[in-house]
C-alpha cells in the first residue's frame, strides 16, 4: 500500500492508496476514511463500510460528494472505497463506452477474453481488498457493504453470495435485476458470454430465492431517477423478496434523481443502518 495523499477530515483522516493487485493484474487506487477513534496512541480498531460506486466513478466520487465523513467520524466507522474497474490495460474496447470496460467492472468475475485475466472485481472487493486493508489498517474485521447504481448491484450480490461476511447491506438506486436491463445485458454478455444461465449468479433478484442468509435490505430510490424505468427495476427485487420472505425496506423518494445530491440527502440513514448492525449504536 503506497500512500498517495491524506487529508484531515472531522478529526479523522481521508487517505488515498495505490497497490499492485494480484487479482486484477494491474495497479489499483482506493480511498479510506479512518475515524478519529482509530488515531492516536489510544486508538482501537473499528468496523468498516465498503462502498461500491457506480458507472464512470472512481474512489473519489463518494468521498468528495456523499458527505458521509461527519457521521462516520462520530460513529467510529471506517469507510473503504475501491475503484470501479481496472484501469489503463489497453484492452481492445475498454474505453469505447461509459457502460462497459473502464469504470464499468460490474463487480463480476469475467470469463470471456480479453476481460477474464483482469476484470475480476468481485474477487477484488470481496477477497483481495479486505484482506489487504484489514491487515494493514486498524480495522476490526466487522464489515458492512453499500453502493450506488452499478455499485448497489455489487453490494447486493456481495452480501447475498457471502453469508456471514458482512453484518449489513444497503444500496442507493441499485441495478437490481441486471439480467433484465440494457446495462446489465451488455455487461454480462461482454464479461460472461451469451449463456444467460451463467448470469443468474450475478443478479440480486435471481439470488434472493436461494439466499442462505437474509440480511435486511435497505434500498433508497428516487422517483425522478432518469434510469429508474429502463435500468434499475427495484420492483423486481421487492417482488422476489416478498415471495421468499426476505426483509426489504424499499423507500421511494419523490422528486429525487440518480445523482450524489440524492445520496447525500439520505447517507446518514444508511450509516445508522450499518452502525446498528455493527453494534456501534443501540
Amino acid at each position: 500500500m503506497e500512500l498517495l495523499s491524506t487529508n484531515v477530515c472531522f478529526d479523522g483522516e481521508h487517505r488515498r492508496y495505490r497497490h499492485t493487485s494480484a487479482t486484477l493484474q494491474c495497479a489499483m487506487e482506493f480511498a479510506v476514511f479512518l475515524p478519529p477513534a482509530v488515531l492516536g496512541t489510544n486508538g482501537k480498531p473499528v468496523p468498516v463500510l465498503y462502498w461500491l460506486s457506480g458507472l464512470t466513478c472512481t474512489d473519489q466520487n463518494f468521498m468528495q460528494k456523499a458527505g458521509a465523513q461527519k457521521l462516520a467520524a462520530r460513529l467510529g466507522l471506517a469507510i473503504v472505497c475501491p475503484d470501479t474497474s481496472p484501469r489503463g490495460l489497453n484492452l481492445p474496447g475498454e474505453d469505447d463506452s461509459y457502460d462497459f470496460g473502464s469504470g464499468a467492472g460490474f463487480y463480476v468475475n469475467a470469463t470471456e477474453q480479453p476481460w477474464a485475466p483482469h476484470y475480476r472485481m468481485y474477487d477484488y472487493v470481496v477477497k483481495e481488498l479486505p484482506q489487504l486493508v484489514e491487515s494493514e489498517l486498524p480495522l476490526s474485521g466487522e464489515r458492512a457493504v453499500s453502493g450506488h447504481s452499478m455499485g448497489g448491484h455489487g453490494a447486493l450480490i456481495c452480501a447475498l453470495k457471502n453469508p456471514g461476511f458482512y453484518k449489513s447491506v444497503s444500496a442507493f438506486a441499485p441495478i437490481a435485476n441486471p439480467m433484465a436491463c440494457p446495462w446489465g445485458q451488455k455487461a454480462f454478455t461482454g464479461y460472461l458470454g451469451s449463456d444467460q444461465g451463467r448470469w443468474e449468479e450475478w443478479d440480486a433478484t435471481r439470488l434472493i430465492p436461494g439466499a442462505e442468509e437474509r440480511l435486511p435490505l435497505l434500498i433508497d430510490q428516487g422517483t425522478a431517477d432518469e434510469f429508474l424505468e429502463q435500468q434499475l427495476n427495484p420492483e423486481a427485487l421487492a417482488d422476489a423478496c416478498e415471495k421468499h420472505q426476505h426483509h426489504i425496506n424499499l423507500r421511494m423518494h419523490r422528486g429525487y434523481d440518480h445523482s450524489y445530491f440524492f445520496i447525500a440527502s439520505f447517507i446518514d440513514d444508511h450509516l445508522n443502518h450499518h452502525a446498528r448492525a455493527l453494534g456501534l449504536v443501540a
